[in-house]
């Protein structure tokens, strides 16, 4: 680990800015891709998959994913995971633009504190590089701080498991909390693998060693748990209670397993410190104002009650019950179920 000169650390900011909203950029195709399929019900023809607009949508945010995944091999995660407040702006930004939102006084308030809080973020945040190779990932494994870390984070899993899953508490922050977990041991392996790549592109070659596909099967497992827990919280809980929520848990998680596994704030200043928990906290109360009380989409329904026909009367019972004889046949077919008997 090596400190970084003042033009390195300018160079650095320049870059992670880039990097970072790699994040931004995977948000705002996602709303690119909704404005596709908006556009196309309005149309009311083809499939959505046959549009090229969605297929641009779908490239384009698998280049900002993609993006997002190398940010991990070149800047600590402390600092990578915040940053995902831009993608919160720039979704607020295009669904103004593309679905024709209103745009609300809190989305100009949180904005404005998510863009101060990502300047402090950037400029308070750990200017170090590592080289993330298969040795020091072996160091990182069994060291005691990670060990004491996991065992913490195994056991706070396994009771929040047991609460969801056998005591049936569907709360938000059991939920969210499972995901966060689960986000904390993602970031750990992404970044080991993204790093283990990188260092092989530069010459070193990292892709030999066992280590680099157990962190694969990690982040392939974790991720996919992750997506389980938090579409199970989309279904019980409204998208702007979930988004919030699952930022702040998640960029904390991250941030956590940043400090104890890779040890990114290691001689950092104390200032440093208080500032870049305070850019931290900016970007949560943005994310907030952005998120809360957005309105929801509401579709129309397809079909009409017989009941609200004009000039209908609904006499009929649309199916008959169990012990009837007509059980199971239309109401024409009565006389003629009546008669055979």
């Amino acid at each position: 680990m090596e400190n970084w000169t003042a033009d390195a650390a300018e160079n650095f900011v320049f870059e992670k800015l880039a990097k970072g909203s790699a994040r931004q950029e995977a948000d705002g195709e996602r709303s690119y891709k909704k404005y596709t399929h908006v556009r196309q019900s309005q149309r009311g023809s083809k499939p959505y998959y046959t549009c090229v607009l969605w297929w641009v949508g779908v490239a384009l945010m698998g280049l900002g994913e993609l993006g997002n995944f190398a940010a991990y091999g070149f800047a600590p995660a402390s600092l990578i995971a915040p940053l995902g407040c831009v993608s919160v702006i720039a979704s607020a930004v295009i669904s103004v633009a593309f679905l024709k939102e209103t745009l609300r006084a809190s989305d100009i308030l949180g904005g404005a504190l998510a863009v101060a809080g990502t300047y402090l973020l950037v400029t308070f945040a750990p200017h170090t590089t590592q080289h993330i190779t298969a040795h020091a990932i072996h160091r990182y494994v069994v060291s005691w701080q990670f060990l004491v870390y996991l065992g913490v984070e195994v056991l706070l899993f396994c009771v929040l498991l047991y609460l969801y899953k056998r005591r049936n508490v569907k709360h938000i922050v059991v939920v969210l909390l499972l995901v966060a977990l689960l986000a904390s041991v993602t970031v750990i392996s992404v970044k080991a693998v993204s790093g283990m790549i990188t260092e092989s592109v530069e010459g070193n070659l990292q892709l030999i060693y066992p280590i680099f596909y157990v962190m694969v099967v990690v982040m392939v497992a974790s991720c996919a748990f992750q997506i389980k827990f938090l579409n199970q919280s989309m279904k019980l809980f409204n998208a702007t209670e979930v988004v919030p929520i699952n930022f702040v848990f998640f960029t904390a998680s991250a941030i956590l397993a940043g400090i104890v596994f890779y040890q990114e704030f290691y001689g950092l200043a104390l200032l440093n410190i208080f500032m870049f928990l305070c850019g931290c906290l900016l970007s949560f109360l943005g994310v907030f104002l952005i998120a809360r009380n957005r309105p929801q989409v509401k579709t129309e329904r397809p079909f009409v009650d017989i009941g609200q026909v004009p000039g209908r009367r609904c006499t009929d019972k649309v199916q008959p019950e169990p012990s009837s004889l007509t059980y199971g046949s239309l109401a024409g077919d009565k006389g003629q179920t009546e008669s055979s008997t």
